[in-house]
């Protein structure tokens, strides 16, 4: 479906190829370069993150970042 409002088009267009492709997409996330490449990324954010947090809150970045690391990946 086109609408006048090409933000909206490209947002149809993206939810339709997720739809499309869910099981690969699925597939991809769960693989072990995914893992690799997530434990990466997250530990770097989490870095960062208690570079600028006060001590105190060292432990719940922790948290967060092994929360969101149990949803991306294999491991």
């Amino acid at each position: 479906m086109t609408t006048n409002n090409p933000a909206e088009d490209a947002l149809n267009r993206a939810k339709s190829f997720i739809n499309d492709n869910k099981d690969k997409i699925d597939a991809a996330l769960q693989s072990d370069k995914a893992e690799e490449i997530s434990d990466n990324v997250l530990d770097k954010l989490a870095g960062a993150a208690k570079k600028v947090v006060p001590g105190e809150h060292a432990a719940k970045v922790d948290e967060i970042r092994d929360n969101l690391d149990k949803k991306i990946g294999n491991e």
